[in-house]
């Protein structure tokens, strides 16, 4: 198992994991992966793990932008539409 990387590192990184996303936004991460096999979260896939990478600033913009749209009533249905 690897090792965590600290959170002052995950701040700076270009690219994290879905994991690390949960620690940067607290969101939980059954809803980061609903988002993301929704769509609303693209995301690269390199190397020999196949691990899934999302661009961090991106990623954290788009999942504050949803939870606030989502906090004034609009379905997912809806998001699909602004989103994809």
């Amino acid at each position: 198992m690897s090792r965590q990387r600290s959170i002052e590192t995950i701040q700076t990184a270009e690219y994290v994991s879905i994991g690390e996303l949960v620690r940067l936004t607290g969101i939980r991460y059954s809803t980061l992966k609903f988002y993301t096999e929704e769509g609303f979260l693209p995301f690269i896939q390199e190397g020999e793990k196949l691990t899934r990478r999302y661009h961090r600033v991106e990623s954290i913009d788009k999942i504050n932008k949803i939870i606030d749209l989502r906090e004034k009533g609009f379905t997912i249905s809806q998001l699909k539409e602004i989103f994809i």
